[in-house]
This record gives C-alpha cells, structure tokens and sequence, in this order.
C-alpha cells in the first residue's frame, strides 16, 4: 500500500462514523452455473439441447455454453443469497425432470472424452444470432482445441446497491460525476480482485486431478495418480492452470486487457477485434463456403478474452459488450475463477457466496492502483502458482518484486478482511460473515480442508480415479434432487418462459432479411 494511503479499517471507518454501513450488505447477487450432461456410458452425451426446457439462444435463464451438452443454469439477480441458491436449486429440479438416462456432471473437469471430434459444438438454430453464436463456437475449437471447452465453472455475479455510490462518494470527498465515480471504483474493484484472486483457488479450487482421456495424442505435464487419472499432488484447480482455456495463445501475440480504467479496458479490447492475427488466418475464415470463425482477429468478439473477473453491463438485443459498458457504466461484476463446488449439489453453497461478498467488499474498500507491467507478471504467475502448487506449504508468491510465502500472504489477507466482517456482522445481526471466514482460515491452517486436498484424500482413501470419484458423485447428486419435489409454480412458469423462447428463436428464423455474410459485416461495423 503507497504512504498515506487510508487503509480498508481507516475507510471502513469513516463510512461507520459519516456513512450508512448497513448499505454494505445491501446489493444483488446473481449465478451461472455449467454442468456437463453425461450419458450413461459415463461419456459426454451427443443428444440435442432437449428442446422440452426450450431454445437455448433465447431462454433467460437454461442455455448451453461451448458444447451442446454443457448445459448453463443462469439466475436472476437477488437480494439474497438464499434466493439465488433456491432458484438455482429449482432450475436444477425442472432440467432433471426433463433429462433421460443422463447425470449432470458433478465436477469441473470433464467425465470420459473421444477426442476433440466427439464433442458436440452447441446449435442455436438457423436464425442469423444463432448461427454467428455456432460459428464463435467453432472457431474457439479450432484456436483452442474444443476438450479444454468443456471444463466447466460457476460465475458469481454482484452489483453494489446504488443507494452506496452516493454515501461513498461523499465520504472518499469525490466532487466528480457519480457515474465516472462508480465506474472507477468498480475497476478499482476488478483489478485488486486480480491482484488478490490466487486466494479463490486455493479456498475454493475442486480440479486437482483429470481424467486420462482429456489429453489426446499427447502427455501432460503431470503425474500419474492412477491408470486412469493424471492429477498435481499440491494442485488446488488445474481448471485455473496451464490446462485450462486462458487465452494462452493471444497472450503470446500481445492481447491483454488494460484495467486502468473503463475506456482503457473497452478500448484494449475492441483494438484485440479487429488486428488481424496470423496464426488464425492461417486456420481460415470461410473455407469452402463454410465457416470457420467469424473472423481472423485476434479475438473474433471481446467475449473470446478469458479473465477470471469482468466488469459488466447487459447488452440489450445484438449490442456488443464494449457498447453497452460506455453507454451506459459497469451494473456488476462477474467472477469467474469458482470451480464446480463437487460437494454440494449445487455446486457452490451459501458459506461460499459469503465470502466472496465479504472478499468483494474489501477488495472495494482496498486501495487500487494501476496495475504496472511488472505487476501484471506477478499476477498470472501468482494465480498459476497456485492453482498448480496451492497446498505446498512453502509455496511462495510474488508481491513487489519480492517473494513471500503464500500461507503468511493468505493470512495478512483474511486477517485484513476481519474488521469488515464484524461490521457487516453487526449490520445483518447475525454471525454469518464472521463464520464463513473462520472456515477460510482453517483452510489456511490444514489444505487437507479445502476440496481440492479433501478429493484427493477421498481418492486414495477409496481406491478411485477421477472418472470413479466423480461419477460416484454425480450419482449421490441424482439422488439428492431426485428425492425432492419441484415447486408446482416454477414448473409452470418454467413451461411459460421455455415455450415462449421457442417462438422467440421461431420469429427470428423467420425474420431473415439479409444474408449472413451481410448480417456478420453490419455486426463488426457496428450498426446492429
């Protein structure tokens, strides 16, 4: 921290003693969640989206991400985290009630693969959005490798109240616009997240060993837990790792996102979709009449840029990303660094959620300078360090230049976070804040607690392999939504929104006034 700079209990302070603190628990907290649909046969299956929960280009809240078969549980925003958890959990029961002899994967890595040619590239029908949605697809499988495509995570989303941007304003003594304080503060947010966000993987990491079959005509830089599994022995989330979709290759040719400010990061994304990359034209944009990537960029959209935290505003309609943030500011933040929770039917539980409000608070709170070229190494070797090493003991990081060990980083983190915690503890009358960090802190204390140290325990202990682990899981899961009853009343409305999507997908298949190349061209020019 620069000298002089108030530190998180000096500005918690002053919001105590000139502000409202009640508004630091206030705000919206909203999910997505990806889970693999798995056939019987234990591999990833090749039916269609099931056309009885709907159309997966329109539908609000059941899509497909990369695959057909990676099914996305999308929440609204709530003002409670119960809320999220039991809309979540009520999503959960309607798509199980309409899957026939298929899982819903339990872990973030995938179950038994056949190469990249038999994973299913998800369809959104014939209309011009959802064949640009294919195309994206496609040509992240040919720049990427579609395997690493099918590993999934959870998204935690969480827009601060507004009624805070005003009381916050006046006590940090900004005279600026509230929409230009709000948007600093926000990226102010999203880069200490980067700086401290090695924390998620370690607390929360649940991917320290894969299946043999992920890797295909080559050996991985792993050991070998048993015949059927590759894993790290200190790995909190090979998800997070080396192995995972990180825009390895762009990283290479110069594409990083600047975080200094909302321009800068709009504008350091928009100049990576349009510099032309030659590695991907390479590849081909449309090859005998059939396309291969909706262009030869860097980044065929700003949505191809892997980070682990994004700032947020909904686009309306075909508006880009970059477009819906200068028009109209950041409405949330999206972290994106959660593995699938295996231990929880849900994938992510309410001490979870507790804690990355409490983690997001303080990195709000927390002094945020710009992010230096130097920093910026230390932060991806910092969240690669340990996603990879995690529960060494004598793993260290990188802060300032100088190495420092992770479990005295760690705990200066959680220690920092303890005021902050007493006093959204206060506000909300009950001991949950304080709770969920005293189990982090644990964590810190025995990694045999965190779920990437308590799987391979179970692993070695049961004499299973990754496959074994997980589908043994995913069929407790079963079982756990099995014997509970869907809510009459979601169903319903479920059944409305999944037949309204389907006519919503219809109308615009029917709309086709203008061919694709032409659609695609109006879409880059920006005048969709």
């Amino acid at each position: 921290m620069p000298s002089g700079t108030p530190s998180v209990q000096d500005t918690l302070a002053r919001i105590c003693d000139r502000g409202d603190p009640g508004l630091l628990v206030s705000g919206l907290f909203g999910l997505e969640k990806e889970s693999l649909r798995v056939a019987d046969s234990g591999g990833i299956a090749f039916t269609p989206h099931p056309w009885s929960l709907g159309s997966a280009l329109t539908h609000p809240n059941i899509t497909t991400d990369y695959s057909e078969a990676l099914l996305e549980f999308v929440t609204p925003p709530f003002k409670e985290f119960s809320e999220a958890l039991d809309c979540l959990q009520s999503l959960h029961l309607y798509v199980q009630e309409h899957l026939q002899d298929e899982l819903l994967w339990a872990t973030s890595m995938p179950c038994v693969l056949a190469g990249e040619d038999n994973i299913p590239v998800g369809r959104y029908g014939s209309s011009n959005h959802g064949l640009m949605k294919y195309i994206y697809r496609l040509g992240l499988g040919y720049r990427y490798g579609r395997v690493m495509q099918v590993i999934a995570g959870v998204h935690f989303n969480y827009s601060i109240a507004d009624d805070f941007w005003p009381m916050y304003q006046v006590v940090q003594g900004d005279k600026g616009s509230l929409r230009d304080f709000r948007d600093s503060r926000y990226m102010g947010l999203v880069r200490n997240l980067q700086r401290y966000g090695w924390i998620i993987p370690y607390l929360f990491g649940a991917s320290p060993a894969v299946c043999r079959s992920f890797f295909t005509g080559k050996e991985p830089d792993l050991l070998v837990f048993d015949d059927t599994t590759y894993y790290e022995p200190y790995a909190t989330s090979l998800r997070m790792g080396d192995i995972g979709y990180q825009n390895r290759k762009e990283e290479g040719m110069g594409v990083k996102a600047c975080y200094d400010s909302l321009t800068d990061y709009v504008e350091s994304l928009a100049c990576a979709t349009k510099t032309p990359c030659p590695v991907w034209e390479e590849i081909g944009v449309k090859v005998d009449g059939e396309y291969r990537q909706l262009n030869a960029n860097r980044l065929q959209i700003e949505n191809e840029y892997y980070s682990s935290i994004r700032p947020k505003q909904p686009p309306v309609d075909m508006e880009t990303p970059s477009r819906a943030l200068m028009e109209k500011g950041i409405q949330y933040v999206e972290l994106r660094s959660l593995d699938v929770n295996a231990y929880h039917p849900l994938g992510v539980d309410d001490h979870q959620l507790r804690f990355l409000h409490l983690f997001m608070l303080y990195c709000l709170l927390a002094a945020s300078p710009e992010i230096s070229g130097t920093e910026r190494r230390e932060i991806d070797r910092n969240l690669i360090w340990v996603a990879q090493q995690g529960r060494d003991p004598l793993l260290k990081l990188q802060r300032d230049g100088k190495a420092v060990l992770f479990r005295e980083w760690a705990t200066e983190l959680l220690d920092a976070m303890q005021p902050l915690a007493d006093v959204l503890a206060r506000e909300k009358k009950d001991t949950h804040y304080r709770d969920t960090l005293v189990i982090q802190q644990k964590k810190l204390l025995d990694a045999d607690f965190t779920p990437s140290g308590r799987m391979l325990l179970e692993m070695r202990e049961n004499g299973e392999g990754f496959y074994q682990f997980a589908r043994r899981l995913s069929l407790e899961q079963w079982r756990y939504f099995s014997s509970r009853e869907l809510d009459g009343g979601f169903r319903d409305h479920m059944n409305e929104v999944g037949a309204l999507s389907l006519k919503q997908q219809e109308a615009l298949e029917a709309d086709q006034s203008e061919s694709f190349d032409t659609f695609l061209q109006r879409y880059f020019d920006g005048q969709i």
